[in-house]
């Protein structure tokens, strides 16, 4: 557990990279959703939406998702190991657990439209996926903000 504390920062630095590249693909992958549902079926664009989100999704949003819960949960270690367990439940990191779990399920929705999409059968229209655009920053606005001020624990 030394090993973690002594490399705090640059795990920490890891995360928030992680934590950007999430949050490009997840705030890009709905608005592809947006110009995919214009798209006629079968046809040629149709064709390079699938394409560019099925490699947005496994190049870039799976692996910084798994890396951001992975080296969050390193961060977590360290806390345990330095202050004990009572950190996890204070207000902010409460929040920002539930913020990041809302970001995780909110991943596992747009995978599922895309499976849609692929298969031809997405029902949702165009309004939908720019309305719901930005309910990623949204929760990391939450999530930052719960980290950066600590609210109620001070």
């Amino acid at each position: 557990m030394s090993f973690l504390t002594s490399q705090f920062d640059l795990i920490r630095g890891l995360h928030i990279l992680a934590v950007i590249a999430w949050m490009a693909g997840m705030l890009y992958l709905p608005r592809l959703y947006v110009y995919h549902s214009k798209a006629t079926p079968g046809s040629e664009m149709d064709e390079t939406f699938k394409v560019m989100e099925i490699k947005l999704l496994k190049i870039i949003i799976n692996p910084a998702m798994i890396a951001t819960w992975l080296f969050g949960l390193l961060l977590i270690a360290v806390h345990v190991n330095q202050s004990g367990w009572a950190f996890l439940a204070q207000p902010w990191m409460i929040t920002k657990l539930i913020a990041v779990i809302a970001l995780s399920g909110w991943h596992g929705f747009l995978a599922g439209a895309r499976k849609r999409f692929e298969a031809g059968t997405n029902t949702r229209p165009e309004k939908f996926w720019r309305m719901t655009n930005e309910i990623p920053f949204v929760l990391a606005i939450i999530a930052v903000l719960a980290v950066t001020t600590q609210f109620l624990s001070r």
